[in-house]
């Protein structure tokens, strides 16, 4: 019987296999992954357990008593002026560059120069950014940190009786990582309140820069009345100039008396002294205006104009927009929301303060080995820190903090209530100058016709000369004050103007995404 060929052949032999050990470079590595894996993954929980925890209340804008309308533009005001009016519709308020509504090409030229040249503006500018830098620096804390700190060393250790000593070289080349997880919202609402502060440092910038505004505009009404003033004197001295020439013709022919002449000497002399005397308000205006615009007093000047404008018709709005329109209020405001992320940075302290540091690198007491596998070192841990007994520190920083938000809304609301007042002063101001003009124009009429009338029957004889003085003196004290009213229209319609806001609104302060960017 043939056996099988399969079975007949003799079996292929091989030696068992041995089974491989482990290579501990792959080894180990496979087990620091997998703890890295662990640490990240409690890394990320921590995070997720962290992120929503914040001892903050939570903020609302503090309620204020707003008037439906101002009590100056109210319907049941018979004596309203029309001069300021409520935007109807909302798309008519003042925006921009509101001093264009003064419509004068000199004053838009001058005020263009304030927000890049004015220092005060530029201060302020800088106040911002450093506000800014505080946001990012408070920001920073929310990340881990990392640091390398390659250290050399050489010593010898003398021990012993030994003749001689080794010298030991040591390198490292660690990598440290240490992070605080925000637990309880410390960080964050340290990044609110920076960030409700640097807003609020942008609507100082803002409220700054509108002050300075309407500052130079006012300076420049007040330095165009000066010129109108200056020319109703110099016409004035001549008038009087020609009322001394006929009186010296009259006393040569002996129809007037010396007395007159002298009267009228002293008048014409007055009046030259009370028009060169108008030069030092109008220099000082010159010099203001020069400040205002970044520039040296002696390097600017601005030629002679009289003051030929009269107030605009702009919008004033409603009470309630001067909540979102004036940046004083909304820099109060921010101020409050700031003191409000305070106090949830103040309550976090009660808790405990949680830290995660990991450290990697290589050492070794040969540089040429350095950075073999085989040198590797590491190391994670973890630390936690609370105060079990401070006197009731924690507990009246917070009634600190309580009490510093209680202020800043009273601020808040008290700064509302000016700038009600302010606008009702303004807007009380205007509507009363406007019936007071209209007075003082028909005075100026009135006079003019005295003066007329006296002049004649003086040079009929009929009337002394003491007459004549009276009628130019009462017609030159009306024209001066016609000219005066009208500079406190102008400069009043400036003031109401920088009341309400100019053509800025809160929607133009920076939003927390802008103040994390790199471009100023």
């Amino acid at each position: 019987m043939k056996r099988n060929s399969k079975e007949n052949s003799t079996p292929n032999l091989q030696a068992p296999e041995r089974p491989q050990t482990p290579n501990p470079k792959a080894l180990w590595t496979r087990h620091e992954v997998w703890n890295v894996g662990r640490l990240w993954s409690l890394v990320v929980g921590v995070c997720c357990l962290s992120s929503g925890c914040s001892f903050a209340p939570k903020y609302q804008r503090p309620a204020v008593q707003t008037p439906a309308a101002f009590k100056e533009l109210s319907p049941q005001s018979p004596e309203a002026t029309n001069l300021w009016k409520i935007a109807q519709p909302s798309d008519a308020v003042l925006r921009g560059k509101w001093w264009e509504a003064f419509t004068n090409t000199q004053l838009n030229a001058l005020e263009e120069q304030v927000a890049v040249s004015n220092q005060n503006v530029a201060a302020a500018f800088a106040n911002f950014l450093s506000a800014r830098a505080l946001v990012k620096e408070a920001r920073a804390q929310l990340f881990p940190t990392l640091a390398a700190n390659p250290v050399v060393t050489r010593s010898r250790q003398f021990a012993g009786s030994q003749s001689s000593y080794p010298t030991v070289n040591d390198y490292s080349l660690p990598l440290d990582a240490s992070w605080q997880p925000d637990f309880w919202g410390r960080i964050r609402n340290t990044v609110n309140a920076n960030a409700f502060g640097a807003q609020a440092t942008a609507a100082d910038l803002e409220n700054t820069r509108l002050t300075s505004q309407a500052e130079l505009a006012s300076d420049f009404f007040q330095l165009r009345g000066q010129d109108a003033l200056k020319q109703l004197f110099d016409e004035t001295v001549r008038a009087y100039q020609e009322s001394l020439d006929l009186t010296k013709v009259r006393f040569q022919t002996g129809i007037a008396s010396d007395e007159d002449v002298a009267a009228a000497e002293t008048q014409l002399e007055t009046a030259a002294a009370q028009a060169t005397n108008l030069g030092i308000l109008r220099a000082q205006l010159e010099h203001a205006i020069a400040l205002l615009i970044g520039k040296p007093p002696a390097a600017f000047s601005i030629p002679v104009e009289p003051l030929n404008v009269s107030p605009p018709v702009a919008p004033v709005g409603v009470p309630s927009e001067l909540l979102e329109r004036r940046p004083d209020i909304a820099a109060a405001e921010r101020r409050v929301a700031a003191a409000n992320a305070q106090i949830g940075i103040a309550k976090a302290a009660y808790y405990p303060a949680i830290t995660l540091s990991a450290s990697g690198g290589f050492e070794s007491s040969s540089i040429s080995s350095l950075l073999n596998w085989s040198s590797r070192v590491w190391s994670v841990g973890a630390g936690l820190g609370e105060t079990i007994f401070d006197a009731g520190q924690r507990k009246a920083t917070v009634q600190q903090f309580q009490a510093a938000y209680d202020g800043t809304v009273a601020t808040y609301r008290q700064t509302v209530l000016t700038a009600f007042q302010q606008v009702e002063d303004e807007l009380a101001t205007l509507r009363i100058l406007a019936r007071q003009v209209e007075q003082q124009e028909a005075a100026v009429k009135s006079s003019e016709r005295y003066l007329a009338l006296a002049m004649h029957r003086y040079k009929l004889g009929i009337d002394s000369y003491l007459n004549v003085i009276v009628a130019q003196a009462t017609y030159l004290s009306n024209r001066q004050t016609l000219v005066n009213l009208q500079i406190q229209q102008m400069t009043t319609s400036v003031q109401l103007v920088e009341a309400v806001g100019g053509g800025w609104d809160a929607s133009q302060i920076p939003s927390r995404k802008q103040l994390f960017s790199t471009t100023p």
